[in-house]
This record gives C-alpha cells, sequence and structure tokens, in this order.
C-alpha cells in the first residue's frame, strides 16, 4: 500500500470538515500522493486529495471480499436498520454536502440541493426494500419435489462514479449494491472526490461494518480500474460514464465473466409534435437541455420540432435562453453554473465550431464567457445539416440543436438514427399519440411532457449504446442479486397415514 503520511485528513471548507484520504477497512487513510480538487467557478483550488494507486485499490478489494460473507449473512431487518440510520444522518448533513458539491462541480446551488434530495429519496427506497427481497416457492412439473427460488448477491463490486451528479450515482449505486448484501469499492471521479467522501462518511458513522464499504479517489483511472477488474474475487462492475470507457470495461470484464452494468452516453432526442402545448414544450426543454449547464447524458441533444409549431417554438426557447443567468453556483441570481474544467470548456467551444461549420444557423450564445472560471453562454443553433456526424454526437455541453421535421413518422425515424438510447422525451396533447410514439422510440425512458423524469422507483437505464442494466426500482438491486433455484424432494405421503 501506498506509504501513509501523518498529514492532517480532512479539510475544512465552508465550515464543513471534508475527509480527504482513502476510506478503506473501516479507516480514513491518507498517502503520500495527492490531487488538487478545482473549484470550476473560479479556477482556484479547493482541495488536495490522498491521490491512490493500482495498489491501494487492490486493498479495499482485500477488505471488501473480506466482509462479504459476513455482510451477507446481516439479517435484512438488521441490514434496514443500517440504511434508516445512515438516511437519518444524511438529511441531517444535507447543507455540509450540497455546499460541498456546489463547490467542486459548480452547479448551483438550488440544483446541488434538489440532486441531494432525490440521492436521499433513492437511499431510502433501497433501505424501504432491503427487508423484502423474496423468492418464490412452486410444486415441480412432474411432482416429487418443490422449486424454491431464491437470491444471493453478486459479491464484491467496484461502483463507478461520474462528476456530474456524484451524490446521485454513488448513492444510487451503493444504494442497491448494499441492500443486495454485496460490499463495495467505490471509485470516485477525479473532479467531485469530496461529495463522495462526505457520502461515504455517513454511512461509516451510520455503522456499516469494517470493509463493506470502500472509496477510492484516483488520478489513474484506468490503472485502478484495470487492476481490480483482473482480480477474480471482483464479481460485479457498474459503470456510469461515456461510451467508450464502458466498452472498455467491458472487454476488462469478459475474461474473468464479471457481471455488469453500463449506464452510457445519450443523444436524447425532445420530440415536440404538431399538437404540443408550446409553452410547456419550451420551459421543459430549458429545464432538460441547461440544467448542469447542459452536462448531463440525460440532456436533449436534439430537440426535433414539428414545422408546423417550429417557428413558435423556436422564438419562445431562444427567449427563455437568453433570460438565463450564469454565474457561481452560490450567487443567489444564478441559472446554469460553469462547466466543470477549462479542458471541458473547451471541448464545448469545438463543439460550437463544429456545429457552425455545417448548414446552421446560431441563435444565440457561442462564446465562452471572459471571467474567472470555466464558464460558457448557454447557446442555440438552428441545424439544417441532419447527415453531419456532430449531428449524432453526444453534446454533454450548453448546446441546445434544433431540428424541423415535416411529419411524425419522420420525427420518429430521426430520434431512432443514433447508435444512443438511453432517453427520449415526447411533447403531444394526445395522450394515444403518445404512447403509440414512445412505443417507436428506441429509448430505455421516455418522458412525455415533461423534461425530468428520474425517480426511486422506475428503472434507469439504455439500450443500444448507451448500456446495460438498470438503476433504480426494482431492478436496481436486482442488478447486484443471483438467482439460485432450490430442487427439494418431497415424499408427498411421508406423514399422512
Amino acid at each position: 500500500m501506498t506509504t501513509l503520511t501523518t498529514e492532517s485528513g480532512s479539510v475544512t471548507l465552508r465550515d464543513h470538515t471534508v475527509p480527504i484520504g482513502l476510506y478503506i477497512d473501516g479507516g480514513w487513510l491518507p498517502v503520500e500522493s495527492t490531487f488538487d480538487v478545482v473549484n470550476p467557478a473560479t479556477g482556484e483550488v479547493v482541495a488536495r486529495v490522498a491521490d491512490g494507486g493500482a495498489t491501494d485499490a487492490l486493498a479495499a478489494l482485500d477488505a471488501a471480499a473480506a466482509a462479504q460473507d459476513s455482510w451477507r449473512f446481516v439479517p435484512p431487518r438488521d441490514r434496514a436498520n443500517l440504511f434508516h440510520r445512515a438516511h437519518a444522518i444524511l438529511l441531517e448533513r444535507a447543507d455540509a454536502i450540497a455546499e460541498v458539491m456546489t463547490l467542486e462541480s459548480g452547479k448551483p446551488l438550488a440544483e446541488a440541493r434538489g440532486e441531494f434530495q432525490l440521492s436521499a429519496d433513492f437511499f431510502l427506497w433501497y433501505a424501504e426494500q432491503v427487508a423484502h427481497l423474496h423468492g418464490t416457492y412452486a410444486e415441480g412439473s412432474r411432482g416429487g419435489y418443490r422449486v424454491v427460488t431464491t437470491h444471493q448477491p453478486v459479491g464484491p463490486s467496484l461502483l463507478i462514479t461520474p462528476w456530474n451528479f456524484p451524490l446521485l450515482m454513488i448513492a444510487r449505486k451503493a444504494g442497491a449494491a448494499l441492500g443486495a448484501g454485496c460490499t463495495v469499492v467505490v471509485k470516485s471521479a477525479k473532479e467531485t472526490p469530496l461529495t463522495g467522501a462526505l457520502f461515504v462518511e455517513v454511512l461509516h458513522d451510520a455503522g456499516f461494518p469494517p470493509g463493506v464499504v470502500n472509496l477510492i479517489h484516483t488520478t489513474h483511472s484506468a490503472e485502478v480500474s484495470a487492476a481490480v477488474m483482473a482480480d477474480p474475487r471482483l464479481r460485479k462492475v457498474s459503470f456510469t460514464g461515456s461510451t467508450g470507457v464502458g466498452s472498455t470495461l467491458l472487454k476488462q470484464a469478459a475474461p474473468g465473466i464479471v457481471n455488469a452494468s453500463m449506464e452510457l452516453g445519450g443523444d436524447g432526442p425532445f420530440v415536440v409534435l404538431d399538437d404540443a402545448d408550446v409553452e410547456l414544450a419550451a420551459q421543459q426543454a430549458i429545464v432538460n437541455k441547461f440544467r448542469n449547464a447542459g452536462q448531463a447524458c440525460v440532456a436533449a441533444n436534439r430537440i426535433i420540432v414539428h414545422e408546423a409549431v417550429a417557428e413558435e417554438f423556436t422564438r419562445r426557447f431562444v427567449e427563455l435562453t437568453k433570460k438565463l443567468r450564469v454565474d457561481d453556483g452560490f450567487s443567489d441570481a444564478v441559472d446554469v453554473g460553469p462547466i466543470i474544467s477549462a479542458k471541458q470548456r473547451d471541448g464545448v467551444a469545438s463543439l460550437v465550431a463544429e456545429l457552425s461549420a455545417i448548414d446552421s444557423e446560431l441563435l444565440t450564445g457561442g462564446s465562452p464567457i471572459d471571467r474567472d472560471g470555466f464558464f460558457f453562454e448557454p447557446t442555440v443553433f438552428k441545424v439544417n445539416d441532419r447527415d453531419n456526424a456532430v449531428c449524432n454526437k453526444e453534446l454533454f455541453a450548453p448546446i441546445a440543436t434544433i431540428y424541423t421535421v415535416s411529419s411524425t413518422a419522420e420525427a420518429i425515424r430521426v430520434a431512432n438514427d443514433t447508435s444512443y438510447g438511453l432517453a427520449a422525451y415526447v411533447f403531444t396533447r394526445d395522450l394515444s399519440r403518445a404512447i403509440a410514439v414512445s412505443e417507436r422510440l428506441d429509448s430505455g425512458m421516455v418522458g412525455i411532457n415533461r423534461g425530468i423524469m428520474a425517480d426511486p422507483a422506475a428503472s434507469f437505464g439504455g439500450v443500444k449504446s448507451s448500456g446495460l442494466g438498470r438503476e433504480g426500482g426494482h431492478d436496481a438491486i436486482d442488478e447486484f442479486l443471483e438467482p439460485k433455484y432450490l430442487a427439494i424432494t418431497v415424499d408427498e405421503t411421508a406423514g399422512l397415514e
């Protein structure tokens, strides 16, 4: 393991104390190497966090593997009680977690508080399910035995979380895994390690046993993931991030037949049909597109509008976009925060250049904002050249692209003309039409007359290049369980004489 230091194991941010070490086998461990955590609203370093390597990650897997059998057999009610205790502590620390999230991710404080509440709701959902994981009992098809199905945990799991929703992703993944009886190694995103640390601290203070939860921060993601994925003790990987990295992880999972859940990229079609409530559609498109500065896999990537309402929708959408206030996430008057990093902001500028080079019209925005931090103007393009490669690229940016179609059938064709299939959106006043269109969209999720649809009781995930498996609802815990079939011989006349 990396040489330990005697430096302080925490940092104080906005009067909140945050652990900065690695969390392994029930303790916070500082390491010799550290990396900077930067506030994207100012470009300033706010903390230096332990930079773990492959050796540290394998030590975390050691702890998870050692704790697996004992955690698996903790009675369901006792495990549920730990969840409820953690949920109560989580609520007590709402302000600290939301403020630290804004500090390291840049998202407006109101959005951070919203993410906190949704994360707490997910964790509460799992708490309520832990003691209700049931099997089945049936008579054998030819008699003489009984068919009993039960479930057992997959085993030690690697949870790889992204920076754009740093609390929601860890709460959603860890809640399901721990609820199913799996021990976990969480790898945080290097941009937002502090939020994950506060969440893991909650689990520690709630009394989750040593080794059950482990947390690694690192700037050597590929090295760390490869080392853990190659270890035969790992039985599950759950990843949220780009399709490219997801594909690499699936290749690494193949030799050991490691169970995999992948929540990957999106190219979300936002379909506005000719009978839509245009005002509602425009308002929901604003929320969906520019939440988290457009840095969301479920954000509208292509706004597809029927020609009958295209002019009205575009006018209103641009009006609302121009009213968005871009500022530091702690500002009272802020709608859109900064881009996560200078590199990502430069990538947004490159996307604008690509869109400007094809048959398109820039309607508003299009430039970085000249100030400290990594800010970019909310941007809208009207695009006529649908066949260009940039039109099927996940934007992951505060850039909206509007396309016009002449029929519902064309809208469906355009919506499905992508390798992705995560989230889609349909706006129409006709419920039957909404259902018919939704059923024809190649997408794991469809929002009907709404731009936000995450819910703890709902299955979250996509098809095609957008991933495998689901998070949320009963499906989420099932992702961390293996069915087991017991065939029990029964003498059906025994004791009946």
